[in-house]
Parts: structure tokens; C-alpha cells; sequence
């Protein structure tokens, strides 16, 4: 290394200064992040110390030193951060040896005395800042101190003015016995669940306060408490009041111990056992009712079911009905909640009124919905007869707030069931039968079916498993023809679902369609089909080799879907079929649904072919149907093989409307004709070939 007393006497330059001093300062950073703990990063550090190190070199070239700009920017340093002795030092270290190698500091002789006299005015600067911060952090943490022990005590005043009020306003009774077991202390509580006066219990003994018969087992609490192998002990016992009678209480003891650890005093609380059974009684009895009608609810239901069906009478058993107020939301949408919890309350009193006579008892179990256990003896009358007076009853106007009231009953009945059957799941069965009693029409009611329960669980079963399946490929998309009955000629083609399961049967698209259609998949899946046969289709009319419409069967769930509208607009415009060249229809039992009507209306607007499935069946008026925008209908499938004279008289008139008609499920010739004869245009069944893959249908249309 270059020694700096050799090196000539040249004038530097200020990029020369300005880069030497810009090294010193990122030595002087380096250094002091390795040695001590400072709150900010190395760039902020290089830039805050190069700034430090200016103002040092222009003390340095002060016509005259001074010693106070050199202390304060030491004590400016020691402000810095944590950086002690340990700093310090590592400051003179690098500031000593860097200084006197800068070229501004040449000849060095020149500045030699200078930078020691900075250095030294530079560390009794830091040395006074960082002893004035360590005495503000002493007298801070003292006057910390002495604030704590003063909020301690504070607070321990307070305390004990909170428990002496609580003590003495508490209506349980508090003791302060001694280790001997002597009365030191008493609210006024001990005195109204005793009879005596506060001050006439003072040295008396607690054992003394004991019914006969239980002090022994006072006794033993208290030498457990004291011998540590206790901390709480908590016991009904029995005391005596000043008039001689007994006083069933709740009493806890605990121990109370001084400064040492050793025992001090026994605490007592005594609870009113009275009272307080009475509210364990009442509030056990309201978590087993129903507030608002007072019918047990569904939990003591089940407890007195399981009871009753295991000593049922072997002959007669039992009957579990699972009522459900038809039209009940109806009545609370349209008159609110109190003429509904009102309504509720005379539907109650109603059906006590119907089974006064039998060996019955009736809950509430949710909302709109009871429950019935009938205990069945000889004379009990058959479920149909129960279920008549019910709905009889209940169908009997009742005037609330003056609205007339009248709603009809649907149940599931579990009839005699076995002797060791969980309540759980025949509360399940009652539901089941429920439900599908819901199904068909109101103020009906089933019974339920073992044999009918397993298949139910199966198609549940199949059903939530169907997503799994469709993902997996599982489900495909087929195709069949529709075929003009006049000449057998194609006319159009209509796609339908197939699950090919691996470990069973294939199922076909009705099948597909109603297990969706339980979980509400058939929105999806159902716009997939549409989206996979429309591509299909488009593909099939660029290539020239089929150009007729493509049908697609909706549910009832979509039909009456508020996206209907847009889920079809969205796959013509993704796939490019035109929507002349499709044809959708609905199931007739939907139509006076809204919803369906409207989605109806928007899609014969559209342009799109129209239809109604299912014509024979349901709700709809079959003279209605030449007043809507349908182009054409469908002979429910059940009504085929019957050749149902009623549907065949009502051919003529839709047909005069320009509607045409097609019939699903021919499936023998001698079928397609009778239909043809009767007036029909289309048809489809197995007859003309089953729904098959792409190519199998494309093979339909060659020459034969």
C-alpha cells in the first residue's frame, strides 16, 4: 500500500473526493451494520453516513476548528441507534484510518493534528449523547415502575371494593369460615335462605348449620381442601333454617390460602336449591316443547317414540304420521308472521281436538310441520279414516284477524313398524313417505315401503354420483330420428343422454334426465347436450350430409329456469346453428308454471320450433293449446300402446291449428300405422332405430 506522507502534493479533483469519500462512507456503513444493531437497511445507512462524513471533511477545512460541530455530530451518531461503545469504536477505527487516506487530506502532516482533534471532539459527543439516552431510559423505566406498583395498588383496592359489593348484593349466600370451621363472615343472603340475622351466625359452627345425616360428608370436603388434594368442592346438601325445616341448597367451598401458601379460610357459596330446581325443571321442560303451540318438539318426540315402539302392543304396534301444512308459506307471504304463528297455534289445538279419543301424542316439529305417534288398539281407526278427520278439520275455515283460514294436510305414515327400529330412521321414513306423497297433489298422504325406500336410495344414489360420471365421460351424447309416418322419411334428429356405467346397465336418456333433473344437474348437463349436438349438427350440414332440425327434450326444471332464454342463445351463437334449425319442447304439466310460459313465449319469438311433450297428460287444457306459440306436440309415451281414443279425438284439433303432431315410442309397424291412420305426423321409438352414436345415425341415412 501506498504511504500517504510519499504521495505528492496534487490538487485533487472533485470526482476524485466526491468517489473517495462515497467508499469511506459504505466502509463506515459495512462496518457498523457487522458490529452493532441499527434500525434501518444498508442503502439508507450509506446514504445517512456519506451525508455525516461531508459535514466531518468540512469541519476538517475550517479556517478554524471547531471543537462543538464535531461533538454535535458525534451526538448526532449516538442517536442513531443502539450502537454503545461497541460503535463508537468502530467509528474512530474506520474515520482514523479513512480520514488521513483521503486525497483531501494531503499533504497529511497538514491535517494529521486536525482529524485527531475531530475524532476526539467526535467521540466525547457520542460518548455524552449515548450516556444522557442511557440515564432518559433508567429514569423512564423507574418512573414505569413506580407507576405499576401504584396502579397495583390502585387496582387492589378496587377489587376488593368490587367483591365486597358483589359479596354483599349477591343473592347466593357467602361464608367466611375459619380453619376450624367457625362462621367469621356472612352476606345478608345467608341470612334470607336461613332465617337467622347477619350478626347471630358469627361463631357459629358451619357443621353446626348441617342437616343430620349429611355434616360427614361437609366435614371430609373440607379436610380434602386443606390437605391439597382438592381445590373445589361443590356438593347438595341439606342445612337447617332457624324455624327447624330444611333448606335444600347447592353449596360450594373452596379454599382460601395467605402470603405462604398455607390455608387461610374456607369461602362458601350457598345456592337456593329450591329455586333453582324449579328453573331446571321449567327450562328442561321448554327445551323439550315447542314455545309456541306447548307440543313437544322434536326431541322429546323421538325419546317417547323409541319408548312407545318398544312397548308396543305386539297386535296393534304403532302409527307415525309426518304432517305438512299445504299452502302454509301462502298463508305467512301473503298475511305475515303473527296470522301464520297464530294459524299454527289453532292448527295445534285442532289436532288435539281430532285425537282426543285416541292414546296419541302430537309434537311440532319445524315450521309448518307435526308429528303424531299413535299408540294403535282395536278400536283405533284406519290411517286413511285418521287422515280423513284430520284434513276434514283443518279444510273448516277459522277466522284469524279476520282472514278465513283453511289449508289441507299431506303426511307420511310409518305403519306397525318393528319393535327394534331406531326412532331416527323411522322419523326418516315418515319424511320419505312424505315427499313422495307431495308428488302427486296435495292433502295426500303414503305410507311407507321398505322394498320402495331401497329404490329410492338407489336412484339418490345414482344421482349424486351422476357429476363423477359426467366428468369421467361416462355420459354421452346419441342420436335418433324423427321419421314422417307418411313415408318413413328422416326429418329431423333428437339427441339424448346415455351413462354406460362400468358396473352395470347402461341407462338411456328419460332415465339420465330424471336423475338430474333430482339434483338440479340437468341445468349443465342439459346445456352441454344442447352445446354438443348443435356442434354436432353444424358439422353434419357442412359437410352435406344432413341438414334437418335438431330436437331437444327439456325438463320441467328447465323449462321453467330463468336462464333458459340465454343458456339456448349462447350455444346457437357458439356453435353457429342457425335457430330456425332448432327444435325444443316442453313438458305440458309445466306450462301454467310463469316462468315456463314466458321462456316459451321468448323462444317461439326467437324463431326457435316449439313443442309441448307429454299432450294427454297433466294440467293443461288440451283446447288451450291452439292459443299458444307451439308448432307442434307430443303424445305422452304412456298413452301410445294404449291408442287412447281421448288423445285421438283431440288429434283434429291441433291439427286444424296448424300444429303438427308426433308420437313417441312406436315400436312395431304395426303401431307406426295405426298412429299414421289416427292423424299423426312424426314419430319415434325403437321401431325406427334407438338413440345411437354419431356414425350409427349418419349409417341410417344411406340407401338401403
Amino acid at each position: 500500500m501506498v504511504n500517504p506522507s510519499r504521495i505528492s502534493d496534487v490538487t485533487p479533483s472533485p470526482e476524485d473526493i466526491a468517489r473517495a469519500r462515497l467508499t469511506l462512507a459504505r466502509t463506515w456503513s459495512y462496518r457498523l451494520l457487522e458490529t452493532v444493531a441499527i434500525p434501518m437497511g444498508r442503502d439508507l445507512l450509506d446514504e445517512e453516513l456519506s451525508t455525516r462524513l461531508d459535514a466531518l471533511c468540512a469541519m476538517l477545512h475550517e479556517e478554524t476548528f471547531v471543537a462543538g460541530a464535531a461533538e454535535q455530530a458525534g451526538a448526532e451518531l449516538a442517536n442513531l441507534g443502539y450502537l454503545g461503545h461497541l460503535g463508537l469504536r468502530c467509528t474512530a477505527e474506520v474515520l482514523g484510518k479513512g480520514l488521513v487516506a483521503l486525497p483531501e487530506c494531503r499533504p497529511v502532516s497538514r491535517y494529521a493534528e486536525r482529524i485527531a482533534l475531530l475524532i476526539g471532539a467526535f467521540a466525547s459527543g457520542f460518548t455524552k449523547a449515548n450516556t444522557e439516552s442511557v440515564l432518559a431510559q433508567q429514569e423512564s423505566l423507574q418512573k414505569s415502575l413506580l407507576k405499576a406498583v401504584r396502579d397495583a395498588n390502585w387496582n387492589l383496592k378496587e377489587s376488593e371494593a368490587r367483591f365486597n359489593e358483589v359479596v354483599t348484593s349477591s343473592t347466593n349466600g357467602v361464608l367466611i369460615v375459619d380453619l376450624e370451621g367457625r362462621l367469621l363472615r356472612t352476606n345478608a343472603a345467608v341470612g334470607d335462605i336461613l332465617g337467622y340475622a347477619q350478626d347471630e351466625l358469627i361463631g357459629v359452627p358451619l357443621l353446626d348449620l348441617i342437616a343430620p345425616g349429611f355434616a360427614e360428608m361437609l366435614g371430609k370436603a373440607m379436610k380434602e381442601l386443606i390437605n391439597g388434594s382438592a381445590e373445589r368442592i361443590r356438593q347438595s346438601q341439606r342445612m337447617v333454617r332457624e324455624d327447624g325445616e330444611p333448606a335444600r341448597l347447592s353449596l360450594t367451598i373452596s379454599l382460601l390460602r395467605g402470603a405462604d401458601d398455607g390455608p387461610s379460610h374456607f369461602v362458601v357459596t350457598l345456592e337456593d336449591g329450591t329455586e333453582l330446581e324449579l328453573l331446571q325443571s321449567e327450562l328442561k321442560r321448554q327445551s323439550l316443547h315447542d314455545v309456541l303451540t306447548g307440543l313437544p318438539n322434536r326431541q322429546f318426540f323421538t325419546t317417547q317414540l323409541e319408548i312407545a315402539v318398544r312397548n308396543a302392543d305386539p297386535e296393534h304396534g304403532v302409527t307415525i304420521f309426518h304432517l305438512d301444512l299445504d299452502a302454509f308459506g301462502m298463508v305467512r307471504n301473503s298475511f305475515g308472521g303473527r296470522v301464520a304463528e297464530r294459524f299454527l297455534q289453532h292448527v295445534a289445538q285442532r289436532l288435539r281436538v281430532v285425537l282426543a279419543g285416541e292414546q296419541a301424542m302430537i309434537a311440532r316439529f319445524d315450521g309448518d310441520e307435526f308429528g303424531v305417534l299413535v299408540e294403535n288398539t282395536a278400536t283405533t281407526p284406519g290411517i286413511g279414516a285418521i287422515m280423513k278427520s284430520i284434513n276434514d278439520e283443518l279444510l273448516e275455515p277459522t277466522y284469524v284477524d279476520g282472514h278465513g283460514l283453511a289449508v289441507s294436510v299431506s303426511a307420511g305414515v310409518v305403519h306397525r313398524p318393528a319393535v327394534d327400529a331406531e326412532p331416527v330412521d323411522l322419523l326418516r321414513a315418515a319424511d320419505t313417505a312424505l315427499r313422495r306423497a307431495k308428488v302427486r297433489r296435495r292433502g295426500q298422504w303414503e305410507v311407507f315401503h321398505p322394498g320402495q325406500d331401497a329404490e329410492d336410495r338407489r336412484d339418490h344414489a345414482m344421482a349424486v354420483t351422476m357429476p363423477g360420471a359426467w366428468e369421467n365421460g361416462e355420459i354421452t351424447v346419441r342420436y335418433r330420428p324423427l321419421v314422417r309416418l307418411a313415408d318413413g322419411e328422416i326429418t329431423g334428429v333428437e339427441a339424448a343422454l346415455r351413462w354406460d356405467r362400468p358396473d352395470a346397465g347402461p341407462l338411456e336418456h328419460d332415465r339420465c334426465a330424471e336423475l338430474a333433473e333430482a339434483t338440479g344437474l340437468i341445468l349443465p348437463l342439459g346445456e352441454w347436450l344442447l352445446r354438443v349436438a348443435g356442434g354436432q349438427t353444424v358439422w353434419w350440414r357442412q359437410r352435406g350430409q344432413f341438414d334437418r332440425s335438431l330436437v331437444v327434450r327439456l325438463t320441467a326444471h328447465q323449462s321453467t329456469d330463468a336462464d333458459l332464454v340465454s343458456r339456448v342463445v349462447g350455444v346457437l351463437e357458439e356453435t353457429g346453428l342457425a335457430v330456425q334449425d332448432l327444435a325444443v319442447s316442453m313438458p305440458a304439466e309445466v306450462l301454467p308454471v310463469t316462468d315456463a310460459a314466458d321462456n316459451l313465449a321468448v323462444l317461439a319469438g326467437l324463431g326457435v320450433h316449439v313443442g309441448i311433450d307429454d299432450f294427454g297428460l297433466g294440467p293443461l287444457d288440451p283446447a288451450s293449446v291452439p292459443e299458444l306459440p307451439v308448432r307442434s306436440v307430443r303424445v305422452a309415451r304412456s298413452l301410445v300402446a294404449r291408442r287412447s281414443p281421448y288423445v285421438t279425438a283431440l288429434l283434429p284439433l291441433v291439427r286444424e291449428a296448424g300444429i303438427t303432431v308426433a308420437v313417441d315410442g312406436i315400436n312395431s309397424e304395426e303401431q307406426a300405422q295405426w298412429w299414421r291412420e289416427a292423424g299423426a305426423d312424426f314419430g319415434t321409438g325403437d321401431h325406427f332405430g334407438a338413440a345411437g352414436t354419431s356414425g350409427d345415425f349418419l349409417k341410417r341415412l344411406e340407401p338401403r
